[in-house]
């Protein structure tokens, strides 16, 4: 049956962005200028879409990018734009500016401002400071009404005939009919659902970055000069093609390991599922994967943390990434240059583990010393390369740095008196230090890997030791909840919780932010091997967790004392998604892991926020089955 005709009548003229080229999808400069010659448009690192503008800022040249547009007298506009980098202003000439520091991602600028009473342009700029070197920016927006002189207030046509063309396992391309004005149309913002994937000046365009095998809907708006725009167009939906899986062992989706008995996962689609964890990865590798240093590297960044790039990044990141191929064409060169990174910055004690933290220049700092946590999932993934891609073939042999980093691992970072974690490589033959351990680098999993790939039977005897103090500390300092503290403390007597500050904060001794990663640490080792211990911890934790939120996922605050009394309030995805990983341990809580599942795809990704995102996605991969062995 042919549908009916719809007649489209222009509408009025909206608030819209009134700056051209706003996020720099050109490929070029049209519609900014900059001063000496010293901006750019570059691929990374972006806020939105794939490009961002780049200013050179030196010793005598701020690197000033403006765009002059049309505005009405007397009227309220908001300026607000991403930055990043040293010293990095935005602003209207002639008026209001603001300005940030320091930012090693991406932070949002906001300037409010109201025109003069006889004002019909605005000049906006961005721009550094002098010799603090380049600065980033990106999605600049400039909101109002626009002017052009005369009073030009009628919206152009809404373009017809919107199409795809054409579409791969990363990218659409549309096209359409063009829109008419009764000045000229001057550009057509194309949308991906709400958000703006690109802006052009043509009749075509190609949106990228998108995650294979995923339902997408687009449409498109026509602007003039007055920053008047159509009616958005009839809605376009296009699925991405499969991603492909050459030379990929175990492709992401594959679900080629089996779960335990006596374990589940989410319910609905199974390819569903495994659409919005890739439509999540995209996201997540979007906003941290970073190539700011040159060398070949990239590196996962953390604007969350103390310093720009720490060792646990690089770890979550290659276990990322090797598991999401197949999903993702550029998941092997891209381990390959995080890898390269973490090579290339080895701990000054031990040149087999990693320098755990670097400066915005990707310069080791604060002892060029190693952590164990990142240690341990550097190693764990050099593993899972080694069986996805193998190691025979290509730059790195996987598995020969897997083993070189577990033995580095045993010598510097377990204490062999107790044959548990201690902190890095720096607490080795320190008596202060060696009596501490942190239960989020309690990884059985890991050590079970590690013995499997060395043959060496001591780390049999370490797995045993932490699972043994795993079940001794919660019978008996959280024997009705199951939790675990971030530090423990007296390793070489009588372990127990951390009395207060001992590293971190006044809840060392409490279920905070390091051991809110118990729950999925622990739980993946239940999930692929039905270990009885593993499952026992991780069911008293789940079995508390649903009774203390009664089923909703909202209630699980950011912080609990053994007790189960909170000590935190407020609510963070590092906190929730860990507790997915718990509830698919339970064949009794389907309905509380569909309700984990379901506000975890309600929380949209968190750009500053590496640590919680990057657990998200983890648990994700999980509760999904798509947890594989090393």
């Amino acid at each position: 049956m042919a549908a009916a005709a719809v007649l489209v009548v222009p509408g009025p003229a909206h608030a819209a962005n009134l700056l051209t080229n706003s996020g720099f999808e050109s490929g070029s400069l049209s519609g900014w200028t900059c001063s000496g010659g010293l901006g750019s448009v570059v691929s990374s690192p972006v806020h939105g879409g794939t490009k961002a503008l780049a200013g050179a800022a030196s010793a005598s040249d701020n690197a000033k990018c403006t765009q002059t547009v049309s505005v009405q007298p007397n009227t309220a506009y908001s300026l607000t734009g991403w930055v990043r980098g040293s010293n990095v202003y935005l602003g209207v000439t002639g008026g209001s500016s603001t300005w940030t520091t320091s930012t090693g991602s991406y932070a949002q600028l906001t300037v409010n401002f109201t025109t003069g009473a006889s004002q019909t342009t605005a000049e906006i700029y961005v721009n550094g400071w002098y010799g603090t070197g380049t600065y980033y920016a990106d999605d600049i927006s400039l909101d109002g009404p626009g002017g052009g002189g005369g009073g030009d207030t009628q919206a152009p046509t809404t373009p017809t005939n919107f199409r795809s063309t054409a579409k791969t396992s990363s990218s659409v391309s549309l096209a359409w009919n063009a829109a008419t004005d009764n000045t000229a149309v001057t550009g057509y913002d194309v949308y991906r659902g709400s958000t703006l994937a690109t802006s052009v000046t043509g009749t075509s365009a190609t949106v990228t970055g998108l995650a294979a095998s995923t339902a997408y809907s687009f449409t498109v708006r026509a602007r003039d000069a007055a920053g008047n725009t159509s009616p958005a167009s009839t809605a376009v939906n296009v699925t991405t093609d499969p991603g492909t899986s050459t030379g990929v062992n175990v492709p992401f989706g594959s679900h080629s390991f089996p779960y335990a008995s006596g374990t589940i996962k989410v319910s609905g689609s199974q390819a569903t599922n495994d659409a919005k964890v890739v439509a999540y990865y995209q996201q997540w590798k979007s906003a941290f994967l970073r190539s700011d240093c040159g060398n070949g590297w990239s590196a996962i960044a953390s604007p969350d943390a103390d310093h720009p790039y720490v060792a646990e990044g690089q770890g979550y990141g290659l276990t990322i990434l090797a598991t999401m191929a197949g999903a993702d064409p550029d998941a092997h060169p891209s381990f390959d240059r995080v890898l390269k990174y973490v090579l290339d910055h080895a701990s000054v004690n031990d040149a087999d583990l990693h320098a755990a933290e670097q400066n915005s220049s990707c310069q080791s700092v604060n002892g060029s010393d190693s952590a164990t946590d990142g240690d341990l999932e550097i190693a764990y993934a050099l593993l899972l390369a080694d069986k996805q891609w193998g190691s025979t073939t290509g730059t790195y042999d996987y598995k020969a740095l897997a083993v070189r980093r577990i033995n580095a691992i045993k010598r510097s970072e377990v204490v062999s008196a107790t044959n548990l974690t201690n902190l890095g490589d720096w607490a080795l033959g320190e008596a202060q230090w060696e009596v501490v351990s942190r239960t989020s680098d309690w990884l059985p999993g890991h050590f079970r890997a590690f013995r499997k790939a060395t043959g060496d039977a001591a780390w049999d005897t370490i797995r045993d030791r932490h699972q043994t103090l795993i079940a001794s500390l919660q019978s008996q300092y959280a024997p009705n909840t199951g939790l675990l503290p971030d530090f423990v403390v007296d390793t070489k007597t009588s372990p127990r919780p951390a009395p207060g500050e001992i590293l971190e904060s006044e809840l060392d001794g409490a279920y905070s932010w390091n051991a809110c990663r118990d729950p999925w640490r622990i739980g993946v080792d239940a999930l692929t091997t039905g270990d009885s211990r593993s499952l026992a911890a991780v069911r008293k934790m789940n079995t508390w967790i649903k009774q203390a939120t009664g089923g909703n996922p909202n209630n699980i605050q950011q912080g609990y004392r053994l007790d189960g009394t909170v000590a935190e309030s407020g609510s963070s995805v590092a906190f929730i998604a860990p507790f997915a990983v718990a509830a698919a341990a339970d064949s009794g809580s389907q309905a509380w892991l569909d309700a984990l599942w379901n506000k975890l795809n309600a929380t949209p990704l968190d750009s500053g926020s590496y640590y919680g995102s990057s657990i998200q996605l983890q648990a994700m991969i999980a509760i999904t089955g798509n947890q594989w062995l090393a």
